[in-house]
């Protein structure tokens, strides 16, 4: 998909992409719990539909994520979403993350995505979430572009059928991988930053893998990998951006 906004690297350098995950990554929690909250407001979900969203968003923030919650996630998004228009989910989109996701932010991942900026760098959203929530988070963060789960639409209708897979564990990976092949990116030169082990594909495809608040299945394998972990927290987050200057220097 075209980036959401441009952000070009210098004049004669090849791109480097830094690769975001969202689900307490950027965000804690869910994003799917903010956009339930969004469509109940809107009479698109019952009272029982959003209980059922609150247990998953605390079981969530307590263990992280797993296929079977994803799996509920994706047949509640697509009875969600079949039979409403494009211009009425872009709507809603927009309203979630003014009224809840942008006061959820984790700054500190956020400022992390200003500093590739900086850098020159691509900074790409890539997430189980819609491609519409994903697409509001790039623009509104002014990050280059999103890879988001898409959802098929016929004459600007949902239809309620997925648009290609989830995007998550390795599909995550394999839609990344496509998006730096097509843009002649040297893997080595770019980053990856995610909570889940579920990434571990996405992580092990970039040369500078960045676990943030990792679950305890990605913690061990960082462990074992040496890669960075890093923990929200002042003297984490700056060395994290102090790794970033020195190693985009060195790609220079």
């Amino acid at each position: 998909m075209p980036p959401v906004s441009e952000h070009e690297s210098p004049a004669g350098d090849r791109p480097v992409i830094a690769f975001f995950d969202v689900d307490n990554t950027l965000l804690r929690g869910a994003s799917v719990w903010h956009v339930a909250i969004g469509a109940w407001r809107r009479g698109m979900l019952s009272p029982r539909d959003i209980w059922r969203f609150f247990w998953q968003q605390r079981h969530f923030i307590k263990v992280g994520e797993n296929m079977g919650h994803l799996s509920d996630i994706k047949d509640k998004a697509l009875r969600l979403i079949e039979g409403k228009t494009q211009a009425e989910i872009r709507s809603l989109s927009e309203d979630i993350f003014d009224r809840r996701i942008s006061q959820r932010l984790w700054p500190e991942t956020v400022a992390l995505t200003k500093e590739h900026l900086a850098m020159g760098h691509q900074v790409w959203i890539v997430s189980a979430t819609a491609s519409e929530v994903a697409d509001v988070f790039a623009r509104r963060l002014g990050l280059t572009g999103a890879l988001g789960t898409r959802f098929e639409s016929k004459d600007g209708v949902y239809t309620g059928v997925l648009e290609g897979p989830v995007m998550h564990a390795q599909d995550k990976a394999d839609a990344s991988i496509a998006l730096a092949n097509g843009l002649g990116v040297d893997p080595t030169e770019c980053w990856a930053y995610s909570d889940s082990s579920n990434d571990i594909p996405l992580l092990t495809f970039v040369g500078h893998p960045v676990v943030v608040n990792p679950d305890h299945a990605l913690h061990a394998h960082a462990t074992n990998h040496d890669w960075p972990v890093m923990r929200l927290n002042p003297s984490s987050i700056k060395e994290a951006r102090k790794r970033v200057r020195r190693e985009a220097r060195r790609a220079r």
